[in-house]
């Protein structure tokens, strides 16, 4: 498994390397190296998660799992193509994401593996995460592309306009809103069925809720007010931060701080 591992994220990181800005390798050699560290890690994914004892869903593979779905994001809508410097900020961060699982073996099995609906509602969630995820980086290189434009900077013409850039990031954001709106609605009226216990505002859930209405105050913003640039950007991150604050970052506090 290891040299699986390593195999992803040295895909990973050539891939990064030859999406460097004015130094690009053809698009075809870049679509094939995130393809080929794609596809491994998912196979790394499916090796390690699905355990005979249930689904292996601790933090470290929680971690591999939404970093594989958000490549799978940046690749499948296009992202990557449009800017490949964000590449630059999600695969490197991918690769280490892709290691940890070796370095941090968990006894941690999901006692609902037998569970189909159990299992959609958590593909669903972090599939949520990718989009995001993929928003946040795309929202933060356009950050810097409008500051350039605004110093009078100008760049290889390679770049699509920032209008065309913003379509294709809010079309992120309403799809991870959707999909985050499913999760949470199935949370909420189906989780005696789906967990075992009634819906309880825990941590999690708050987090998740916070997010919901942050992004949801953001998709009504920019249909109603017409949101950009830093604006949005400020509401992007906070939503994607309240987020990993919700699954992820109570996954860390459980095992990490208080060893559960």
């Amino acid at each position: 498994m290891i040299l699986l591992y390593v195999a992803v994220a040295a895909l990973y990181a050539a891939a990064a390397w030859f999406h460097r800005p004015g130094r690009a390798a053809p698009s075809a050699t870049r679509t094939a190296l995130v393809g080929a560290g794609l596809a491994l890690h998912l196979v790394a994914i499916g090796v390690g998660v699905a355990t005979p004892e249930g689904l292996d869903l601790s933090l470290t593979h929680a971690l591999s799992i939404v970093a594989a779905l958000t490549v799978l994001v940046a690749l499948a809508s296009g992202s990557l193509a449009r800017l490949p410097q964000v590449a630059i900020v999600v695969l490197p961060v991918a690769a280490v994401a892709a290691v940890l699982p070796a370095f941090a073996p968990s006894v941690h099995r999901f006692p609902y593996a037998s569970a189909p609906w159990a299992i959609a509602h958590i593909a669903v969630s972090l599939l949520a995460y990718g989009f995001f995820i993929v928003a946040a980086a795309q929202a933060l290189v356009m950050t810097g592309l409008e500051r350039r434009l605004h110093r009078g900077e100008t760049d290889d013409g390679s770049t699509p306009p920032l209008l065309t850039l913003e379509t294709a990031l809010f079309r992120l954001i309403a799809a991870g809103f959707v999909l985050l709106s499913l999760a949470l609605a199935s949370g909420v009226l189906f989780s005696e069925e789906l967990f075992g216990r009634a819906f309880q505002f825990t941590h999690k859930n708050v987090f998740t809720v916070a997010s919901w209405a942050v992004f949801g105050a953001l998709v009504v913003g920019r249909w109603r007010y017409g949101w950009r640039g830093r604006r949005a950007l400020r509401w992007i991150l906070a939503g994607t931060a309240l987020l990993v604050l919700a699954y992820l970052g109570s996954k860390f506090v459980l095992e990490v701080i208080l060893r559960r």
